[in-house]
């Protein structure tokens, strides 16, 4: 498929806000601040209208980096410049972040980075210090929160993510923080920025609604040992969210829209080396009700990837021996998969209703407490690989009860023999439009 983003990033480019910027409050410190990007969104577009009330800044503030830890004087700042300022990291300038830093006070704020930031590899501080949160035992470097944040630039976020690889491998547990989170944030923007090596997520968007993400570059390059847990973006409790025009390069989710993700829409994006777009995990933690409703995935590349479109669902009780393995109810409504093109992917489609379950059995002595409804994979197009052929697609639901009105149209993809079979269960097969056999 010929993806039209890049036609749309180029225009796109062209336009810019007007941006009055007085000198810097910083004398003799090199670097013009850059204008901020005007973002359109499209093709596709929210079903409600993205609200924007992001009004000219009117002080400057560049930080002085170079050092062995620059978060005092990047916080210092952000203090300066809050309501109504532009945070500059200088091209030129590497940046290094040795101190965690809550940065969810800010309002009107636009964050100009030129340079690299970066992040110190001292694996037990940041361990011990980082920001946690209690979903999937998470933490982070730092966290941008508030109102009206615009970050953007045409720099580079490195998160010396190696080292926390290599540690991996000696200790599985250990706490690999975020490289990106957006918690609390009501309207803003993130735009023109080069993500590398993140130590486990690239991109968490927590408690926010009204957000747009566009023109970014994520990869991993390890060196050795293999990054792990690498999600472009993770999309949790939130609302009215956009992620477009982007390249992800990576080893796990391109984007998983985790619980309670409501309005998203994802576009013009290819992924390259991922576990594909992913509704879920859900279900997870007993007790807990998850949702994702009104999902647009439009216009999508996903090669050389695990999967290309994916529902998971935890199973309704937890398995005795592993902590947080299921026990939670839900639904998952109006997801849709629109113009997809794979090519060299494991399951172009999959549907688990009974997610890290081996077989049927196992599944019925733990059966979800979900419902999956409407959901529609369309336009299709492209070639497997060899790992399941002649199978391109697998949809397994866990009752006929659980999953209603699951369909594709227009799915021309192919297994590399030509074929193009799916594994089936407990599903309407007239109305899923596959050439079903039985899953085992």
């Amino acid at each position: 498929m010929q993806l039209s983003y890049v036609l749309t990033l180029a225009l796109q480019l062209l336009a810019v806000d007007a941006l009055t910027v007085p000198a810097s409050n910083h004398p003799g410190v090199p670097g013009v601040p850059k204008t901020r990007p005007q973002i359109h969104v499209g093709p596709k577009t929210l079903k409600t209208k993205l609200p924007r009330n992001s009004p000219p800044r009117h002080k400057t503030c560049h930080v002085k980096g170079g050092t062995a830890d620059d978060s005092a004087a990047l916080l210092k700042s952000f203090h300066e410049c809050n309501n109504g300022g532009h945070v500059v990291l200088d091209k030129g300038v590497t940046y290094t972040i040795g101190t965690v830093m809550d940065l969810t006070f800010l309002k009107h704020v636009d964050w100009d980075i030129q340079g690299t930031l970066t992040f110190t590899t001292d694996t037990n501080y940041w361990q011990a210090n980082s920001l946690k949160y209690k979903f999937q035992d998470s933490s982070a470097f730092f966290a941008v929160g508030g109102k009206d944040v615009n970050i953007f630039g045409g720099g580079v976020i490195d998160g010396k993510g190696q080292v926390w690889y290599d540690l991996f491998v000696k200790e599985p547990t250990a706490k690999r923080p975020l490289l990106f989170v957006i918690d609390g944030l009501e309207g803003g923007t993130m735009s023109n920025l080069n993500m590398v090596n993140p130590p486990n997520w690239f991109n968490l968007v927590a408690n926010s609604t009204n957000i747009v993400i566009d023109n970014m570059n994520l990869k991993v390059a390890a060196v050795g040992n293999p990054a792990k847990n690498t999600d472009g973006w993770d999309t949790y409790r939130s609302s009215s969210i956009v992620i477009q025009n982007s390249i992800i390069d990576n080893t796990d989710d391109c984007v998983s829209f985790k619980p309670n993700s409501t309005q998203i829409l994802v576009q013009n994006l290819r992924c390259n080396g991922s576990h594909g777009i992913s509704v879920g995990s859900l279900g997870q933690y007993v007790g807990v009700v998850d949702i994702v409703e009104d999902v647009l995935v439009y216009n999508t590349s996903m090669s050389n990837a695990g999967d290309g479109a994916r529902i998971k669902v935890f199973p309704g009780a937890p398995d005795n021996v592993t902590m947080n393995s299921g026990g939670g109810s839900g639904y998952v409504k109006n997801v849709v998969y629109d113009k997809y093109d794979v090519q060299n992917v494991d399951w172009p489609i999959e549907v688990t209703g009974c997610y890290t379950v081996k077989d049927a059995a196992a599944c019925a002595a733990r059966p979800p407490k979900f419902h999956i409804s409407d959901v529609l994979f369309k336009d299709f197009t492209g070639v497997s690989n060899k790992k399941y052929d002649p199978y391109v697609a697998t949809v397994a639901c866990p009752s006929p009860e659980a999953c209603e009105n699951i369909r594709t149209e227009n799915f021309q993809v192919k297994a590399p023999s030509g074929k193009s079979q799916a594994k089936c269960s407990n599903i309407n097969v007239a109305e899923l439009g596959l050439n079903c056999t039985a899953a085992a």
